[in-house]
């Protein structure tokens, strides 16, 4: 059958919800994608310009369309979720992990064993979980533990077995750990009455045996048995000490479970926290790489599905920062104020954690990897046509209105390249002009670089807001480099960033990394600028002082500070030790001045 053309495809697509699958001429699968809308939604990726180039790439790939139809949306989201695990598209973000996570068991036996497994095995076992980390589960455990008494041997306690007397009570029954069911002393009721509790308690919820407990203790201290009142006490007080250090908010806060996404250009982290009784029985963070230039609405519903159905979720409402479509069933809410609210914060704080300390590694394992990363956000931050691996800042230094000096200084990478700093003294300006100087020194640096035949940055760093920035914008025009050098200015008070032709700045996120360069450009360049403009200061006092004495030329305060270092000791120099250097004549004018 010969290919029908894309046109005639697009015409023919219905508007109903659906999946929609691109294959290339070999028919290979390039990309899958859900739609409230199949014509629109599909159409959109031949009528629209994209920014994103591996967008514009995918596009140029389609041969072929192919779509199904579903009922609404929600199962657009199941079934999309479903054919990118199953054929890993090339442009399809792939939601894997690769991880075996714990669980805890409940085995499937006459008084049941508790234990951590990683293995689920179909024999009719209570499997809780997954869990985020073994420590959790260890935890939980110890607790259980701690206040009830379970066998730990992995004998068939069949009633047959235990009642034919096969077996003896082992040490932990002596230490008080085990009640020996082994050897029937202790019911069977009493026993599955405590994994009734346990099975509450891992879920979250300590009601059931806190009301137990107390009840027991009251029944105890009534028949004045207060040793074993106080051994019952001791349990209630490790319960309510657990509950307490896991209630994070609410208790009537319930089987819910809380998302958030935090992004950048490259890669997405999508938290998850889910909820019982107000503590928080589960933890996680997803990265997701991104193919395409994906919405975080997209990202976070695909990650919602990946990781409900992982972790095995039954919770009936999301906590979410974005109005997102999961299934009918559920109750999607983005919370405004309140308990809610303060929970999704704080998942998105544990999203930026993660994703800071993924920085952190890769900054260590992967260092090009974070370079490229910071170029291509500070490329989409900054507004650039392209990532700013060269970047110059100038800074003026007039203090007291002596001296005008600039310096400027050079990132490579995002890195200082100070080999390539340089100085420059103010020529053609009198008196402590900031925007004259400004244009002298952004002319200077620029016609030496073309005469030179130099490479340009990609980005020029302004110290300073409007005034300072449309100066250095007057020698990129007479230099016929405007618009081929991107030039920002910072003004220090608020941290604005101004652009060329507008008013308005821009306000970067105080924690932007963006901004870190930025900032760190300009501290460099007003830190190598002051330190010039001190040296240069001090050589002009340290001169005037000197060639105030009569007689004494430049030559000859050149000689003497090189010989004693610095003027006060030559004020402390005996007259001998003077005229050793420059003659008994010269000497006997100087000594005589500072004496």
């Amino acid at each position: 059958m010969p290919q029908i053309p894309l046109k005639i495809q697009l015409s023919t697509l219905p508007d109903n919800p659906g999946v929609y699958q691109f294959f290339d001429e070999d028919d290979k699968m390039l990309y899958v994608g859900k739609a409230n809308n199949l014509k629109k939604r599909v159409s959109s990726y031949f009528t629209k310009n994209h920014d994103n180039g591996k967008t514009r790439v995918l596009v140029k790939k389609i041969a072929r369309i192919k779509h199904i139809v579903v009922r609404t949306e929600s199962d657009a989201l199941l079934l999309e979720n479903n054919l990118i695990k199953k054929n890993r598209p090339r442009y399809n973000v792939l939601l894997k992990d690769d991880k075996s996570y714990p669980f805890i068991c409940i085995k499937n036996e006459r008084f049941p064993r508790i234990f951590p497994t990683r293995k689920l095995i179909k024999d009719g076992s209570e499997y809780f979980g997954p869990y985020t980390s073994m420590k959790t589960v260890k935890t939980l455990l110890d607790l259980v533990k701690s206040v009830y008494s379970l066998r730990t041997c992995n004998y068939n306690l069949s009633k047959e077995k235990v009642d034919a007397g096969k077996y003896k009570v082992c040490l932990e029954y002596h230490l008080g750990n085990c009640k020996g069911p082994c050897e029937n002393l202790q019911e069977e009721e009493e026993y599955n009455r405590q994994i009734e509790d346990i099975r509450e308690i891992i879920k979250g919820n300590f009601k059931a045996s806190l009301h137990y407990f107390k009840g027991q203790m009251k029944a105890l201290a009534v028949d004045m048995k207060f040793e074993e009142a106080q051994r019952i006490k001791d349990k209630i007080e490790v319960l309510e000490n657990y509950q307490v250090k896991s209630t994070i908010i609410n208790p009537k806060i319930n089987n819910v479970d809380v998302f958030s996404i935090i992004s950048d250009d490259a890669f997405a982290y999508v938290n998850f926290l889910q909820l019982s009784h107000g503590s928080i029985v589960r933890s996680h963070t997803l990265e997701i790489k991104k193919k395409l230039d994906e919405e975080d609405i997209d990202l976070l519903q695909l990650a919602v599905i990946e990781i409900r159905q992982r972790f095995n979720s039954e919770s009936k409402e999301l906590y979410v920062p974005l109005k997102i479509v999961v299934s009918p069933e559920l109750k999607v809410t983005v919370p405004k104020l309140g308990d809610k609210k303060k929970i999704l914060e704080l998942s998105e704080r544990n999203a930026k954690y993660y994703r800071q300390e993924r920085f952190n590694q890769i900054k260590i394992i992967d260092p090009d990897r974070h370079t490229n990363r910071i170029m291509a956000q500070m490329q989409k931050d900054l507004r650039l046509t392209s990532e700013p691996r060269h970047i110059e800042c100038f800074d003026n230094s007039n203090i007291q209105g002596s001296n005008p000096v600039a310096a400027c200084v050079v990132f490579k990478n995002g890195k200082p390249s100070k080999k390539e700093y340089r100085h420059y003294n103010i020529k053609t300006v009198d008196g402590p002009d900031d925007f004259a100087s400004m244009e002298e020194v952004v002319f200077r640096r620029y016609k030496r670089l073309l005469a030179e035949k130099e490479p340009l940055p990609q980005l020029i760093v302004i110290d300073g807001g409007k005034g300072q920035l449309s100066s250095a914008l007057k020698s990129l025009d007479i230099l016929g480099l405007r618009g081929k050098i991107a030039i920002v200015g910072i003004a220090k008070r608020l941290e604005e960033i101004y652009f060329p032709g507008d008013s308005i700045p821009l306000y970067l996120d105080k924690k932007s990394e963006s901004l870190k360069i930025i900032q760190q450009l300009r501290n460099e360049a007003h830190r190598f600028g002051i330190t010039f403009h001190r040296n240069k200061r001090s050589k002009a006092a340290i001169n005037s002082e000197l060639l105030a004495i009569e007689g004494v030329g430049e030559k000859t305060a050149e000689e003497l500070l090189k010989a004693f270092k610095s003027v006060k000791r030559v004020k402390e120099a005996p007259i001998e030790k003077l005229a050793e250097k420059v003659g008994m004549a010269k000497a006997k004018m100087i000594y005589e001045t500072f004496h």
